[in-house]
């Protein structure tokens, strides 16, 4: 066992499947005590189970680590207070946060129902505000803190998954802000989209989602090229294959740790082995005028100026 994290207490959302789990993993290996907490829904978000959470303390304290189990709903305001709270009674402090939660009811907007919007909504994005809400309350006082969240790329583009794309956009938003507001007390808030294959993303589903086409495929939509084309299956060489949720763990445990304190506010990227940084975005073309813009003057300006290329 490691002991980056000796002496420090996590809590991890989510942790009972998924990038969730190996994180909690990974943070036990390197000497956290983690709290573990995973309603242990269904992928739509119903239903509820003990197991998910448990089978992840067992194994941590199979591997001799510390972690204890929450089943609480940080989809409620309640939830995410129980879950610090479990922690500090637990183990008397907090250090870091790992907000691993989603769900997914996908539908062409067309179809999209308010219960699936909202239900996504709930479950994917209140259920990383409730949890950072109370423990920014702790690490205020004690002038430290680690927060990373899992969020996907679904806001650059994807077919069938307004709801998603809006949570995991927020959760975006969220971060940058969230970082602004902690940062002067010592606590930094960074954002990790993950291409990893879970319950939640059975497989690389964008890459194939339309067949031959490139438009779908997430690099393309996220602006990073694909300038060294290669098959992972014959270029991996870790364990297992290159999406494994495994593979996640290392950089969220990293920006989770001391060893990462200038990095606060980012999005970073990482799939079958490429870790990367968004850039956050910026005005890339304006045009002025010193009174309101007639449309007239739009009509001739925008065209010249702002989409003459697209």
């Amino acid at each position: 066992m490691g002991d980056r994290f000796q002496g420090k207490v996590a809590v991890v959302s989510g942790g009972g499947r998924g990038i969730g789990r190996a994180v909690a993993l990974l943070l036990a290996e390197e000497g956290a005590s983690v709290v573990v907490n995973d309603l242990g829904s269904e992928v739509d978000g119903t239903g509820a189970s003990h197991a998910p959470a448990d089978e992840t303390v067992a194994e941590i304290i199979r591997r001799k680590g510390k972690a204890v189990a929450s089943y609480h709903d940080v989809s409620l305001m309640s939830g995410g207070e129980a879950v610090i709270q479990k922690a500090v009674d637990t183990y008397g402090r907090l250090d870091v946060l790992v907000n691993s939660v989603g769900v997914r009811r996908d539908r062409l907007i067309w179809q999209m129902t308010p219960e699936d919007f909202d239900a996504v909504i709930r479950h994917s994005l209140k259920s990383v505000f409730t949890p950072i809400k109370f423990a920014c309350i702790l690490f205020r006082q004690q002038r430290s803190g680690r927060i990373v969240n899992i969020t996907s790329d679904a806001g650059l583009g994807a077919i069938g998954m307004s709801n998603f794309a809006a949570a995991s956009e927020g959760i975006v938003g969220m971060t940058r802000t969230i970082a602004r507001d902690m940062g002067r007390y010592g606590v930094t808030c960074n954002a990790v989209s993950a291409m990893a294959a879970t319950r939640l993303f059975p497989g690389v589903v964008d890459m194939y989602r339309q067949a031959g086409s490139v438009a779908t495929n997430p690099d393309r939509r996220a602006g990073l090229g694909t300038p060294f084309p290669r098959d992972p299956r014959v270029a991996w060489k870790g364990p297992g294959g290159p999406n494994d949720p495994e593979n996640v763990a290392p950089l969220v445990a990293y920006l989770a740790s001391e060893e990462s304190p200038n990095a606060n506010g980012y999005v970073f990227g990482i799939r079958e082995g490429d870790v990367y940084l968004y850039t956050n975005p910026e005005p890339d073309r304006a045009i002025y005028d010193r009174g309101l813009f007639s449309m007239d003057a739009l009509d001739d300006l925008v065209p010249r100026i702002i989409s003459y290329d697209m």
